[in-house]
């Protein structure tokens, strides 16, 4: 059978629109983009800057934990790991806002709006687990001082490290499943970076179908396991702190509100900032480009960047530590100045080293 040109012609069509079609169906667009003009490039300078000064401070304060052996304790390795967190949270979406924004092309694949949720809110489960690991290592500090070191041991901080880190991930990582089998029927996301809120309202499923029913429930339970129940534990922690503290002498009290302030600061900074993104998937449609892009900003921007900032400013042994280390750069470096341009990067690293 030979077919004629009008019916290869047609086909061809059919083809191409199969093609755009799908094409579609794999991309998202952000409509919060769209009519931004010449303030787009304002909100580039921000964010790049802000995310800059994110890097800098988080990867500083890691490197000296780190390198500094008398940082080597429960609470900095905690710290550690917190910060290490706000990075990869701040990663996961920024540098693909700042692509939008210098580009003008706001979209997005599926696959990496899916991949950008699930870290997201891997952040978030993380930072909360982290807080009340944190909180519960304050608490066993203050409350049992003498018998710290044989409860929090080395092998008891991996296994907190492990639990506060992996159960949140694998709890989230279902919830990304659930909701990547919803088929989708829109295609327009109307913010500035994928959570897992925006895509399930992208969903053709009826809220009655068991599919969106289980997807539903799930995301109650975890978002209880993985927000609510830690913030009841670590308000319930510094509530028997607080009594326990206006029943001890002033230098006592002193000592644990030093000891606790800066994950206090921490802890309300972003449970703050999680209440503001629920207010914020709650009214989105609602809410005018600049309070969506503010209150966005609020909950991945701002905390990553204030947390090694607060512990830096309010922990006196990562001031004294930090102040060691840059007394000891001086001293290096003044040692070797005279060394040739060759070897004077050798020279500064090796005194370093022998000083640490």
């Amino acid at each position: 059978m030979v077919l004629g040109p009008d019916y290869e012609t047609a086909g061809q069509k059919v083809s191409s629109l199969e093609m755009n079609e799908s094409s579609t169906r794999d991309t998202l667009s952000f409509t919060v983009y769209v009519g931004m003009g010449s303030a787009r490039y304002v909100l580039l300078t921000v964010v790049a800057l802000a995310y800059l000064a994110t890097i800098l401070a988080n990867i500083t304060l890691m490197l000296l934990i780190f390198l500094d052996t008398s940082l080597h304790k429960p609470m900095y390795i905690f710290v550690f790991s917190l910060i290490l967190n706000g990075l990869v949270g701040s990663t996961a979406v920024w540098p693909n806002v700042m692509n939008i924004l210098s580009t003008n092309i706001p979209l997005i694949s599926y696959e990496g709006c899916l991949v950008q949720v699930f870290l997201m809110g891997t952040y978030g489960a993380c930072n909360f687990s982290m807080l009340t690991v944190m909180a519960y290592d304050r608490f066993i500090s203050i409350f049992k001082p003498l018998q710290y070191h044989t409860i929090i041991t080395p092998q008891k901080v991996k296994q907190l490290l492990f639990v506060a880190n992996f159960s949140p991930a694998a709890m989230v990582l279902g919830q990304i499943y659930l909701t990547s089998q919803l088929p989708l029927c829109r295609y327009k996301v109307h913010k500035i970076f994928c959570d897992n809120l925006g895509i399930t309202s992208l969903s053709c499923d009826d809220s009655h179908t068991i599919q969106s029913r289980v997807t539903n429930l799930y995301g109650i339970i975890i978002t209880i396991v993985i927000a609510v129940l830690p913030v009841f534990l670590i308000l319930l922690s510094y509530v028997k702190i607080m009594v326990l503290s206006l029943k001890a002498s002033r230098n006592a009290r002193k000592k644990a509100f030093e000891t606790c302030s800066p994950h206090i600061i921490i802890f309300v900074n972003f449970s703050l900032a999680s209440l503001f993104a629920v207010f914020y998937n709650r009214f989105n449609p609602y809410l005018p480009g600049e309070a969506n892009i503010l209150l966005s900003m609020n909950y991945i921007l701002v905390p990553p960047l204030l947390q090694p900032i607060i512990y830096g400013i309010k922990t006196q042994e990562i001031r004294q530590s930090f102040s060691k280390v840059r007394r000891r750069t001086v001293f290096a470096t003044s040692e070797c100045q005279f060394a040739p341009s060759s070897v004077f990067s050798l020279c500064v690293t090796g005194r370093l080293t022998q000083t640490m």
